[in-house]
């Protein structure tokens, strides 16, 4: 399998120390983009899929991930525009319409320069919609990528999501009530739930914490549609030629992915600077509009949960405060309640990106003996970026 190699390096042109295009035989062209920061990864994944194609070894599909803010949107319009490819973006939230801001959404411009998929297209009151809809969708969108000579360019950080493309993971039960049964157990909470797994699939309730509500709530839900331990099912899957301890064999061979990565305390700066530039671009209008049009009136009605649907968004949960603070609010706690509510942005912003990089290093940089994505061609290492 081909991939980007990846490699730990400092902000671009740090003092002493090597930087992306240092690591890159490329041509001129590409070395002048390369000293361009924004446009540096670009070139080196360019270059690093050109060189696969140029071998012959075409990939069905190219993955980019990793943490939010380095730059993967960029990169896939970069990648899509130069090689005949179309966007899949692989992100939870951005399948609902609305809050385009806060879920940080290519821009109608930036969509325009290559096609993108699988962005604004649920209603923001269905709170069912399952990543399980989401493989189904993208495998069929991918089928017919390939029957036009397409290439897939896969781009989110919606982790799940993209493992349900690339591995054969998921328990797919055919059942269309799957979502209202586990949304009633979740109401149960996870320590009764916990004591009913045990009862029915005793070695999957040991592999999970009582307070892991939703996990269990799916272990039972897939007992109660199939009759058979979720345990069970997993252990039969994960005996398929290709699979292991996490999960079945991957979906595709010779899928080209790239991981961006980035030093953290960098990241976590372009972060913080990010979510400045949401508020410069009416972040707080967007949020108001929303919670106006959609939000309100769950709340008055007791009904509304910030883990489900388009209203669990990074940003949207953190803002609660402020979006209900009554007519009795002075306009000064009105402003420390902004202030409290943007820091806790940041804060949830930054938690996540790491979050995400935990997820790529348990997943490919581990050890494990899952038929994972390697380097068949010996290259230089390709990227890191502070972008």
């Amino acid at each position: 399998m081909v991939r980007g190699g990846v490699h730990k390096s400092t902000p671009l042109n740090a003092p002493g120390k090597q930087t992306a295009s240092s690591s890159l035989e490329l041509s001129a062209h590409a070395r002048s983009i390369l000293e361009q920061c924004g446009l540096s990864v670009m070139a080196a994944a360019s270059v690093a899929v050109q060189r696969a194609l140029g071998k012959r070894i075409v990939p069905p599909l190219v993955v980019i991930l990793g943490a939010t803010g380095t730059g993967k949107s960029k990169l896939a319009i970069e990648l899509g525009r130069r090689l005949q490819g179309e966007i899949i973006s692989a992100d939870s939230m951005q399948v609902y319409k609305g809050l385009d801001i806060i879920t940080n959404k290519v821009t109608p411009e930036e969509q325009a320069q290559c096609p993108h998929h699988m962005i604004s297209f649920v209603d923001p009151l269905v709170s069912s919609y399952t990543v399980v809809d989401f493989r189904n969708r993208v495998l069929s969108l991918i089928e017919d990528l390939h029957h036009q000579e397409k290439l897939p360019v896969i781009v989110g950080g919606t982790n799940y999501y993209i493992e349900s493309i690339l591995w054969k993971v998921l328990l797919d039960t055919k059942q269309k009530s799957g979502t209202d049964i586990k949304r009633k157990l979740e109401i149960m909470g996870g320590p009764e739930l916990h004591k009913r797994l045990k009862e029915v699939d005793p070695d999957m309730a040991a592999m999970l914490h009582p307070n892991d509500t939703r996990k269990i709530a799916r272990s039972l839900q897939v007992y109660q549609e199939t009759g058979i331990q979720h345990s069970r099912l997993l252990e039969e899957q994960q005996k398929q030629e290709g699979g292991d301890g996490l999960g079945g064999p991957l979906r595709f061979t010779d899928p080209c992915i790239f991981w961006l990565h980035s030093n953290m305390d960098a990241l976590d700066k372009r972060l913080d600077e990010r979510v400045d530039e949401m508020l410069s671009s009416g972040l707080i209008e967007e949020l108001k509009d929303f919670h106006q049009r959609f939000n309100e009136k769950k709340i008055q009605e007791n009904s509304q949960d910030y883990q489900h649907g388009i209203f669990q968004s990074i940003g949207f949960k953190e803002f609660h405060e402020y979006l209900t603070a009554g007519a009795d609010v002075s306009q000064e706690e009105r402003e420390e309640l902004k202030m409290k509510s943007v820091e806790a942005l940041k804060q949830a912003t930054r938690r996540y990106a790491r979050k995400q990089n935990k997820w790529v290093r348990n997943r490919f940089l581990k050890k494990y003996k899952r038929t994972e994505p390697v380097q068949t061609e010996r290259t230089k290492p390709v990227f890191d970026s502070e972008n």
